[in-house]
């Protein structure tokens, strides 16, 4: 790896050679890229948490763990003698520069819009070329591990830069209602694996009109998940406060203090001047 213009991230490779050499770190040394796998997936969740927190200090923590996991992975592979971590960076690089010929050739693109549907383009063009020059579908990009929430948005993103979408959100806000109908139809009738497949509907509506919305649905849910944990929470502290266990409790004694955290917070958001702690 060549010093460049980028020292420390030299150094980082050099770091991570260093403890998988022999000699180095047993633990390091011992993992593969199946075991390296979770921790992949938990740094990249906690650079979305320090996102967030708009924690500019944490943000800088987690990006440095999410990127040493691209160094780890990249130095398995160079001792496989696959690719080195000057490889990824090339690979990116080429593909950042062949992606926007807008910026670097004589395409023109002037809104968001006309980028996707170019950079779409180009990608097709490129499996298509790897695939002997057979067309690739729209949807191949799509990871097939992602989870399905995310999944849901991505295919609909895909199809849509293709033109395969609902003209206006009204359409949508039918179709979100049209699932629900036939949802409530399948439970009537009992039918557990019928009822299963329109929830699935009726799930994959509701990404489509988080698209038109201009709403991420994980962040949103996301968002109903830490109000769920924070009321709950508040349930149980004041239950603690009044002396009682909470599985102790009746559903209507719990949804008397549920309603009243919503009340406090509710006055606290009119009121954002006042300290929420104290307030009734």
């Amino acid at each position: 790896m060549s010093q460049g213009s980028h020292p420390e991230f030299a150094r980082l490779v050099q770091i991570m050679e260093r403890l998988r050499a022999p000699g180095g770190c047993p633990w390091d040394r011992a993992q593969s890229r199946q075991d390296l796998k979770p921790y992949l997936v938990e740094e990249t969740y906690e650079v979305l948490d320090a996102i967030e927190q708009e924690d500019p200090g944490m943000l800088r923590e987690e990006l440095g763990d999410l990127l040493l996991q691209v160094v780890f992975h990249a130095e398995i592979a160079r001792e496989e003698g696959a690719f080195t971590v000057d490889d990824v960076c090339r690979a990116i690089n080429d593909k950042l520069v062949r992606r926007h010929p807008h910026v670097f050739g004589e395409v023109k693109a002037d809104t968001p819009d006309q980028v996707l549907q170019n950079w779409e383009a180009i990608k097709s063009e490129e499996k298509a070329e790897k695939a002997g020059g057979e067309a690739q579908s729209v949807l191949s990009g799509v990871p097939k591990v992602l989870p399905a929430l995310l999944k849901a948005y991505r295919l609909q993103q895909k199809a849509a830069r293709v033109g395969f979408d609902w003209a206006e959100r009204q359409q949508v806000e039918d179709k979100v209602a049209e699932e629900w109908a036939e949802l409530n139809e399948a439970v009537a009738k009992g039918d557990k694996e019928h009822a299963r497949e329109e929830l699935g509907d009726f799930l994959f509506a509701l990404v489509n009109l988080s698209r038109f919305l201009d709403i991420d649905p994980e962040d949103a849910l996301q968002l109903a998940n830490g109000k769920f944990v924070r009321r709950f929470q508040g349930i149980e502290s004041e239950a603690k406060s009044r002396g009682r266990d909470i599985h102790g409790m009746t559903l209507d004694e719990m949804d008397e203090i549920w309603n009243l955290i919503k009340e406090r917070e509710r006055a606290a958001a009119e009121s954002p001047e006042l300290p929420f702690e104290g307030r009734d």
